[in-house]
């Protein structure tokens, strides 16, 4: 670490105003606050401080993605195996053949770091993109306003590639976080000032400009024309699905890249709550909402519409309900941010992504959808909120005296 210190100390002179590199300034400051922690703090009686900065709260929401990132990976190579194995084929085909195939690496779903390898080969390409067009934005817009680039957006990087679909094209990948940065932060003041989630906000772009490769059977196997439907598509259409409770537990059915493990999101909440970077109170309410909303279809029942019949507790392990309730409505920006707030704006949440999936049945998702629902309601809600503790607190007061 000194070593690392002492080079960004010796190199900073280079980007000093009047020097030859001032224009990249932002380029290199925003490296040093990634591999450093900035050597400035606030001062003054005036100011709330504790010792979760915001680069130490990235830092924290980087780990508990972890799990869903190395199991993303695992099933996103394990059924692109089970699939080609099942076809006969040991090889893997196209150019990520070439790679690992030179290193004796085939297509067994039966080797974990086969399978694990071939994951990789898709993940890392989606999320380098990420990065390379997501960086520049953010430097590119801190330059002009001559302001620090802000440790936001290695948060965002991740949970954006984690929400796609492997087989996107690349280029999508690129169109989808440059609008997600732009339009949904950017342009609205950077971190801290937007009120969409912009990992959130680049995939609904996504969604609605190239459904075809954002939705439907053939986007969830990265095999080239292999219809590999989703859970709640195949409940949709036919009242159940080949995948147990189990199974969409784990983890191992077909699905965006780091959405699919209940397990690896519980496991990445627990590690965010015990942090205090997320919100028990929005995981809670969010599910208690689901569950609620569900029994209440499950009571009334349809024989046209399979997804009244979905038993309740399946909806917590199917599609993207527990990452996104984990990891996307606990987002601190966009979310609720007066403690009784995170209960309705959970609550919200929950009974959206219900009746999304069980009222628009040719949708069955919904969860995207619901969160950024639910943003747009945020400042709503803490106005009520604060309004009402005013209000209260006067009546106290004029009590009192």
């Amino acid at each position: 670490m000194k070593l690392v210190e002492k080079f960004f100390k010796k190199g900073s002179v280079y980007f000093e105003k009047g020097a030859k590199l001032h224009k990249l300034y932002y380029l290199w400051e925003a490296a040093d606050t990634f591999f450093m922690t900035p050597g400035k703090a606030t001062t003054g009686s005036v100011h709330v401080r504790d010792g979760l900065d915001l680069k130490r709260m990235m830092t924290f929401v980087m780990i508990s993605l972890l799990p869903c990132i190395l199991f993303g990976l695992y099933n996103v190579g394990y059924q692109s195996n089970v699939v080609l194995s099942g076809n006969g084929l040991h090889l893997i085909p196209g150019f990520r053949g070439e790679l690992l195939n030179y290193f004796n690496i085939t297509a067994d779903p039966q080797n974990i770091l086969f399978c694990f390898l071939h994951g990789a080969t898709y993940f890392i390409p989606i999320f380098v993109v990420t990065l390379v067009v997501g960086i520049f934005w953010e430097v590119l817009f801190s330059s002009v306003r001559k302001e620090e680039v802000n440790e936001g957006f290695f948060v965002t990087a991740p949970l954006y590639a984690l929400i796609l679909p492997p087989t996107i094209p690349l280029w999508q990948v690129a169109l989808g976080i440059s609008f997600g940065v732009v339009i949904a932060k950017e342009v609205f003041g950077g971190t801290g000032m937007n009120f969409l989630n912009p990992a959130l906000a680049a995939r609904a772009f996504l969604f609605f400009a190239y459904p075809a490769e954002i939705s439907g059977d053939l986007v969830w196997i990265a095999v080239d024309g292999h219809t590999g439907a989703t859970a709640l598509s195949q409940f949709a259409a036919s009242g159940n699905s080949v995948y147990s409770f189990m199974d969409a537990f784990i983890g191992k059915i077909p699905g965006a890249i780091g959405e699919t493990s209940a397990i690896a999101c519980i496991l990445g909440g627990i590690f965010l709550i015990v942090t205090k970077v997320g919100s028990y109170r929005i995981i809670l309410s969010c599910i208690f909402g689901a569950m609620a909303t569900s029994f209440m279809f499950n009571f009334i029942g349809s024989t046209t519409n399979h997804m009244f019949n979905i038993p309740a507790y399946y909806h917590l392990v199917y599609g993207g309900f527990m990452f996104g309730c984990v990891f996307m409505a606990t987002d601190p920006v966009s979310g609720a941010q007066t403690l009784l707030g995170q209960y309705f704006y959970g609550l919200l949440i929950g009974v959206m992504v219900i009746l999304v999936r069980v009222v628009n049945p040719a949708y069955p998702e919904g969860m995207m959808l619901s969160i950024l629902f639910a943003n747009v309601f945020a400042p709503l809600i803490d106005y009520f909120v604060i309004a009402a503790n005013i209000k209260r607190r006067r009546n106290r007061c004029q009590t009192t005296a």
